[in-house]
């Protein structure tokens, strides 16, 4: 018995929610322990096709990993993290789904 996988992937030019884009996000949390390394984010973001996305993977870190221990966790960095996406990937986050 075959099972499929639905995967959420989100593009720049649509529209999602904070708790949709965590939850896309997560999918590439490689070793499932709840925070995002750069390696993680980079995925993510090629997934997204984003030009040199290595690179805003880096730039991502560096602005969001306020205790610099290589990883976004949740809470403070999760939403600057939503914020970096928003504003320097374009990519439309709404607050809720009203």
């Amino acid at each position: 018995m075959a099972i499929k996988c639905i995967e959420f992937h989100p593009t720049r030019e649509m529209s999602m929610t904070v708790d949709e884009f965590k939850a896309w996000l997560h999918n590439f949390d490689a070793d499932r322990d709840g925070r995002i390394s750069q390696e993680e984010l980079k995925y993510a973001l090629q997934s997204l096709r984003v030009r040199f996305g290595w690179w805003k993977a880096r730039q991502g870190m560096k602005e969001v990993d306020s205790n610099h221990n290589g990883h976004i966790e949740n809470g403070k960095e999760m939403e600057k993290l939503v914020n970096f996406a928003q504003q320097r990937l374009h990519m439309k986050i709404n607050q809720s789904d009203w």
